[in-house]
């Protein structure tokens, strides 16, 4: 065998899943996209919630460079700080955590939201405590909520909430991430379980479809967005004031969301 095999195999997968997010897709990011842009428009906010890996796909959407303000990154150290792994932080703790029922509503609580906001939750299987009691929180405040599963696997699942009831159950638009169920794709020879997850590789592409589909309907509306861009685009000094002109429309968009 190609020693290389294995990651030409996994390269195979990622390859899989966009041409999925390309040809069964476009259509809900399409229309996740109008209504960000939509709250984003009218000053509102997008609320971008994921716990444990999912994290990785709020950070995608904001803030990084290509990436403009109007989204509310709500993210909870507690459920996603993995690197430390065992000792305190550590890995048992968070996905203890992010199971138990009521935390999603004790994390809500702290923000004030507003009907024409928008809530994406962002979970592979789509089935713990905290991202259903969020999805449940944000429905009773009457937004929108957006979820982003990988759609086969958690239709595979009971539901894991006294409710009944899974992220798929509650969203008012679900996008699949494409990743196949369990998120590892490459077997291994020698090696029990498959190896390299996927569900990285969909958010991100689930997730930038979106950004630039958002970005070009704030353009038509005529409110181009803020977007970041480093020195070799704008030169040092207006890149400069691009971040703090940013950031200061962050800090006011958001203000609201703590009572300002």
């Amino acid at each position: 065998m190609n020693p290389l095999q294995p990651a030409f195999d996994y390269l195979d997968g990622c390859e899989r899943i966009l041409a999925r997010v390309r040809q069964t897709q476009m259509g809900r990011i399409a229309q996740a996209a109008a209504w960000c842009a939509e709250a984003i428009a009218r000053r509102g906010l997008v609320h971008l919630f994921g716990n444990g890996h999912s994290r990785m796909a709020v950070e995608e959407m904001w803030p990084r460079y290509g990436s403009f303000p109007g989204f509310h990154p709500i993210v909870e150290l507690s459920m996603t700080h993995h690197t430390q792994v065992v000792g305190a932080n550590g890995q048992r703790q968070a996905m203890w955590i992010e199971r138990q029922e009521g935390l999603g509503e004790v994390i809500l609580r702290n923000f004030v939201f507003r009907e024409h906001d928008v809530m994406m939750v962002f979970s592979t299987s789509g089935n713990n405590g905290v991202v259903v009691d969020v999805a449940l929180g944000a429905k009773r405040r009457g937004m929108r909520v957006v979820a982003v599963i990988a759609e086969e696997y958690a239709r595979l699942l009971p539901p894991g909430h006294s409710s009944g009831q899974r992220l798929h159950d509650l969203a008012d638009l679900v996008i699949d991430n494409c990743a196949v169920p369990g998120d590892a794709m490459v077997e291994v020879p020698g090696v029990d379980v498959p190896v390299g997850p996927g569900s990285t590789i969909g958010n991100t592409a689930v997730v930038n479809c979106l950004k630039v589909l958002v970005a070009a309907e704030l353009a038509r509306r005529g409110q181009p967005p803020l977007v970041l861009a480093g020195a070799w685009k704008l030169g040092p000094e207006a890149s400069t004031r691009r971040f703090e002109d940013a950031y200061d429309d962050h800090r006011d968009r958001v203000k609201v969301v703590y009572g300002g």
